[in-house]
């Protein structure tokens, strides 16, 4: 922290990105900073990052996060959020794990790139081991409901 914390000082207008020194331009996953390879991470419950957005998801990170559960949590179609090719890329990612490990996607809302995305790709999804979870649970907090899965592991 205090080499980060002196570097920052001593170079404002650079920062740490994987412990190579970077302008802040340059901080964006999709940037041209070479990403070290190594073994895929396995996990049980991962986040689509920034709402199944293309910004910041893409091929790669399906083919690197290998996990039980994806929530994927877009709700804002203006942003293409939740993404198509995002969900696309999923399905590329997956098929290239080499072992059928069972896959669920988890929607928090009930979009029209979602549904149009499970209706497009069933088969596809079915040969890959991917299921898609609907819930016809509630939850009612205070003065809003909204839709909930249980997730047991």
């Amino acid at each position: 922290e205090d080499e980060l914390s002196r570097s920052s000082h001593s170079n404002p207008g650079k920062s740490l990105v994987n412990g190579i020194k970077a302008n802040p331009a340059s901080n964006s996953p999709k940037s041209n900073l070479p990403v070290p390879m190594g073994p895929p991470v396995y996990v049980d419950l991962a986040y689509i990052p920034n709402h199944c957005s293309g910004k910041n998801t893409d091929l790669e990170f399906f083919k690197r996060v290998r996990a039980s559960y994806y929530v994927v949590s877009g709700n804002d179609a203006a942003n293409g959020e939740p993404s198509r090719a995002v969900l696309d890329a999923l399905l590329e990612g997956k098929s290239q794990w080499g072992e059928n490990l069972q896959v669920t996607l988890i929607p928090t809302h009930d979009t029209e790139v979602t549904r149009e995305w499970y209706q497009q790709t069933h088969e596809k999804q079915q040969e890959l081991n991917i299921m898609v979870l609907a819930s016809s649970s509630t939850v009612v907090m205070q003065d809003e409901s909204f839709p909930a899965c249980k997730i047991e592991f």
